[in-house]
C-alpha cells in the first residue's frame, strides 16, 4: 500500500494519523534541535567547529540519528541558511516594507537580511563560504531570496506567476547582495557602502519590474 510521506519520513494519513502526528512533531522538534546546535557552533568557531559528532552532542541526540537528517555537513549548513531565511519572511510578514517603489521594498529586505546576519558574523561567514564552494547540494539562498525580493517588489507575484525576465531580474539583484555581503564580510565595504550599491543594483534591476 502506497502513502504520502511528511518532510521527516513518516507516512502521512490512516487511521493511525494522530500518532504519526505526534511523532512527526517530535521529530520537527528533534530537526529544529540539531539545526539550532549547529548554528550556534558555526557562530563560534565556523563551519570547522560543525563537526557532526559534536553537532550530535550539542542537540542531545545519536549521532546515527544526525546523519538520518542531514547526511552530509553541507547538507547541514544548507538547513542552516534555511532557517535563517523562515527567520527573515517571518520578520517580513510581521512588518512588511513601506517603500512606495519595488526597488526600495527590494532595500528594505535586503538590508533587513544584512543587519541579522551581521549579528553573527562568524556564523553568516561560515554559511557564505560553503555555499559559495558547494558543487554536489542544492542550495536554498539564492533562489529563496529571490523568490522573496519578487513577492516584496511586486506586491505578491510569486515565482511560479513570474515571467522570466521577471524571475532574473529578481535572480540577479540576490546575487548581487550575496557578492556585497561576502565584500562586508571581508572587511572590504562598510554597511553604508553596501546598502548604496544595492540601491543602484535594485534600482536599475527593478525599474521595470
Amino acid at each position: 500500500m502506497e502513502h504520502d510521506f511528511t518532510p521527516d519520513g513518516l507516512p502521512s494519513g490512516g487511521p493511525s494519523s494522530g500518532g504519526q502526528g505526534a511523532r512527526s512533531r517530535s521529530q520537527h522538534q528533534r530537526r529544529k534541535r540539531i539545526v539550532q546546535a549547529a548554528a550556534a557552533l558555526a557562530s563560534r568557531g565556523g563551519v570547522e567547529a560543525m563537526q557532526m559528532r559534536t553537532v550530535a552532542e550539542r542537540a542531545g541526540v545519536a549521532l546515527g540519528t544526525l546523519y538520518r537528517y542531514f547526511p552530509s555537513k553541507m547538507d547541514l549548513v544548507v538547513a542552516v541558511v534555511g532557517e535563517e531565511i523562515d527567520l527573515l519572511e517571518s520578520s517580513i510578514e510581521r512588518r512588511p516594507p513601506s517603500a512606495d517603489t519595488p526597488a526600495g521594498r527590494a532595500v528594505d529586505v535586503l538590508m533587513r537580511a544584512t543587519r541579522g546576519l551581521m549579528r553573527e558574523p562568524e556564523l553568516a561567514d561560515a554559511l557564505i563560504r560553503s555555499l559559495i564552494l558547494a558543487d554536489d547540494v542544492e542550495i536554498p539562498l539564492g533562489d529563496r531570496m529571490a523568490g522573496l525580493l519578487l513577492r516584496v517588489s511586486t506586491g505578491g507575484l510569486t515565482p511560479e506567476q513570474a515571467t522570466e525576465e521577471q524571475l532574473a531580474l529578481a535572480g540577479s539583484l540576490a546575487s548581487v547582495w550575496v557578492q556585497e555581503l561576502l565584500e562586508i564580510l571581508r572587511g572590504r565595504r562598510t554597511h553604508d557602502q553596501i546598502q548604496r550599491r544595492i540601491e543602484i543594483a535594485a534600482g536599475r534591476l527593478l525599474a521595470d519590474i
